[in-house]
């Protein structure tokens, strides 16, 4: 890969409440037209990472105090949410993801959009992408199901025209079948509107299906990457977040990790 990246995250820290180091020393490549997942399991560093990049921070009195993020070759660490978003970096956060008071339409028609011009058409995109949200417009937000909510949110970042779109957490909560059918839209998106996309989860299995690439974290490190073939093959993906082991057995990402601990210490 010769040609600049979209996003560099270079020897990332995060600092919570001027005393917690979150993550440390992460590093991450994206370039244009990829979808790159960012897995691990809870306390990982990966929502961190991911409020590091977007600006949104702040909300939990956190603060990047070394290393960079650069998107398009700009240094965009620290700086408020509404300016990166502006810039062309937009979240769908994992919680507080849509108005609960405002209906679908409105919902659409609350966040910054480049133009009205560019508003309409986006907004037609989504209606588009998500066939569902056009029948549910008048429906208020706060009476969708889960799957409906993450379609809102994703539409609502949409309006937005990133040209990074960052998913945090997307499956969490959802039912097996929807998140595929999500996932697939996701998909779908980058192709028509020749977009990049950061999906940050715990679901490694339909992470690394349309992922092109991924990262591993772990207590705030960066400990594997690779294309998301190789890792969905590698023996410590398929223990420990596929959870198969060795013959098919399956066994959890607690029960594999303490073995491994024991066989390193008295092995």
């Amino acid at each position: 890969m010769t040609e600049k990246p979209l996003l560099r995250v270079e020897k990332l820290e995060v600092v919570y409440h001027r005393a917690v180091t979150a993550v440390q020393g992460i590093s991450l490549r994206v370039d244009a037209g990829q979808i790159v997942a960012v897995l691990g399991t809870n306390g990982a560093g990966k929502t961190t990472t991911l409020r590091a990049i977007s600006g949104f921070l702040g909300i939990d009195d956190a603060r990047v105090t070394d290393g960079s993020v650069s998107y398009r070759g700009r240094r965009i660490e620290n700086r408020p949410p509404n300016e990166i978003a502006r810039l062309g970096v937009v979240l769908v956060p994992e919680r507080d993801k849509v108005f609960p008071n405002l209906t679908v339409a409105e919902n659409l028609a609350a966040p910054f959009a480049p133009s009205a011009g560019k508003r309409g058409a986006r907004e037609d995109f989504v209606y588009h992408a998500f066939p569902r949200l056009a029948d549910l417009r008048r429906r208020t937000a706060g009476l969708l199901s889960g799957g409906e909510r993450q379609m809102l949110a994703i539409a609502s970042a949409l309006v937005c025209a990133p040209a990074l779109l960052l998913v945090d957490e997307l499956s969490l909560g959802l039912a097996p079948a929807i998140v595929e059918d999500l996932m697939a839209r996701l998909v779908q998106i980058r192709r028509e509107l020749d977009i990049t996309i950061i999906i940050v989860e715990q679901n490694a299995a339909v992470a690394l299906a349309v992922a092109d690439y991924g990262y591993v974290l772990e207590n705030g490190r960066c400990v594997l990457d690779g294309d998301s073939a190789r890792l969905a093959a590698h023996g410590d993906i398929r223990e420990f977040y596929l959870g198969q082991a060795q013959g098919g057995e399956r066994r959890s990402y607690r029960t594999v990790k303490q073995y491994r601990r024991r066989r390193r210490w008295y092995g």
